[in-house]
C-alpha cells in the first residue's frame, strides 16, 4: 500500500479511533489499528471485541493494500506532526512513515489477522438526529450499571413504539426513562434490543459533520451499528432479560414540587462537601415555598442550603446519594424540574416541566433522625 493524506484530519480522528484499542490484551493484533488504503480514501478501524470503530478519511492513494501497525505509537507519532501531509507506505513486514522531514518505520501484523468488525450491516431500524440523540442519551446513561456481572443492567433498554422508541436504564438504585420520538416510520420493525451504556458513550463524543445517524441491528451477528457521516461505531448486543422496570415507578405521590434546576445543582454540589464523610448522604426538606438541602457529619460539621421552589400537597422529607442527584442535575438540560414523592422510603422522581417524555427515579436512603 502507498498513499497520501492530510496528517490534520488524522489528528481529527485518531483520538476517536483510541477508544476501541485495547489497553491490555493477549492478542497483540488488538493493540494495533488496521488500515486500509483504497482508491479515494484511507480506513481505519479498531477494536477491543466489544466495540468497534472504523472512519473513512480521505487519501490520495497510488497503490492499495491493507496493513496493521502499533496504535499507540502511530497516534502519538501523528499527534506531534506539525506538517500538512504524511505519505505511509508499506514495504514487506514494516509500514515507512514519511512527511518532508521525518521519516519513522513501524513493525506491522499482517492485516488477515484482524477482526473482522461486521459481516454486514444488517437492517436499517431508524434515521436519528444526531444532536437530538446525543441530548436524550446524556439524560439515561449515567443511571445504567457499571457492573458487568448483570449483564441486563450494564446496558440501555431500547424498545419499539409507535412513534419511536422508549430507553431505559437502570443500575437497580435509580432509573432513567425516555420517550425517544421519531418524524415518520421506521425503515423496518425491531424487537427490543439491550445496548451495552459503553456504546452510548462513545457515541456522545463522536464528532461528525452529518446531522443524521443511521442504526442497523443484525441478528445474524446480535450487533447494532451506529452511522455518522465516514464514521461506523459497532457493538455488540447484550443477550439477556431485562428486568419489569414499571413495577417500580409510582402511579401517584403525595407531594409535588417545581424548581430551579442549577439552583438545585449548586445546593447539592455544596451540600455534598460535607456528605463526603457521612456516606454520601443528603437530605432534602420540602416546605411551602422552599427545598432546604442539607448534610451532616459528626466529625465534621453540617451545613444547608435552600433553593426556591413551588410545593403541591404536603411537606415532606427524604434522603438520596449525593452523587445520585448530582448526576440527575447534571444530565439533562432544561432549567424547569419537578420532584414527586410519597414518604421518605419511596421513591422519589424527577421530571422535566411540561415534558411527559422523560422521568429519572432514585432510591432513597434511611436516616436517623
Amino acid at each position: 500500500m502507498k498513499t497520501k493524506i492530510s496528517i490534520k484530519k488524522l489528528q481529527e480522528k485518531l483520538p476517536f479511533i483510541n477508544r476501541a484499542v485495547s489497553p491490555k490484551s493477549q492478542l497483540p493484533v488488538l493493540l494495533n489499528i488496521l488500515l486500509e488504503a483504497k482508491k479515494n480514501n484511507l480506513r481505519i478501524a479498531s477494536t477491543d471485541l466489544e466495540i468497534g470503530i472504523e472512519v473513512d478519511i480521505d487519501a490520495a492513494t497510488e497503490e492499495e493494500g491493507s496493513v496493521t501497525i502499533p496504535a499507540r505509537t502511530f497516534i502519538d507519532l501523528i499527534g506531534s506532526l506539525s506538517e500538512e501531509e504524511i505519505v505511509l507506505e508499506e514495504d514487506r513486514e514494516t509500514l515507512i512513515i514519511k512527511t518532508k522531514k521525518t521519516k519513522s518505520v513501524l513493525q506491522t501484523i499482517k492485516s488477515e489477522e484482524f477482526p473482522k468488525l461486521y459481516k454486514n450491516k444488517g437492517n436499517k431500524i431508524a434515521t436519528l438526529d444526531a444532536v437530538l440523540i446525543k441530548k436524550d442519551f446524556s439524560s439515561i446513561i449515567f443511571a445504567s450499571s457499571m457492573d458487568t456481572t448483570r449483564p441486563a443492567l450494564s446496558g440501555v433498554l431500547i424498545k419499539k413504539e409507535e412513534e419511536g422508541f422508549l430507553l431505559v436504564a437502570t443500575d437497580g438504585y435509580r432509573l432513567s426513562l425516555k420517550h425517544h420520538k421519531i418524524k415518520g416510520s421506521n425503515e423496518e420493525e425491531t424487537e427490543n434490543i439491550i445496548v451495552p451504556s459503553r456504546v452510548f458513550r462513545e457515541l456522545l463524543v463522536l464528532k461528525e459533520d452529518s446531522e443524521e445517524i443511521n442504526v442497523y441491528t443484525s441478528k445474524e451477528s446480535s450487533q447494532i451499528i451506529f452511522e455518522q457521516g465516514k464514521t461506523i461505531l459497532i457493538g455488540r448486543l447484550i443477550e439477556a432479560i431485562y428486568p419489569d422496570y414499571k413495577k417500580i415507578i409510582p402511579t401517584d405521590f403525595s407531594s409535588k414540587i417545581e424548581f430551579d434546576r442549577e439552583e438545585m445543582q449548586r445546593a447539592v454540589k455544596i451540600c455534598s462537601i460535607f456528605a463526603r464523610d457521612s456516606a454520601n448522604i443528603i437530605k432534602m426538606s420540602l416546605s411551602k415555598d422552599k427545598i432546604i438541602i442539607s448534610s451532616h457529619t459528626p466529625q465534621t460539621g453540617e451545613n444547608s442550603v435552600e433553593v426556591d421552589a413551588k410545593l403541591s400537597g404536603e411537606e415532606n422529607e427524604i434522603a438520596f446519594n449525593a452523587r445520585y442527584l448530582q448526576d440527575i442535575l447534571g444530565g439533562v438540560e432544561e432549567e424547569d424540574m419537578i420532584f414527586e414523592m410519597t414518604g421518605p422510603l419511596n421513591p422519589g422522581v424527577f421530571k422535566i416541566k411540561d415534558d411527559n417524555s422523560y422521568l429519572h427515579l432514585i432510591m432513597p436512603v434511611r436516616v436517623q433522625n
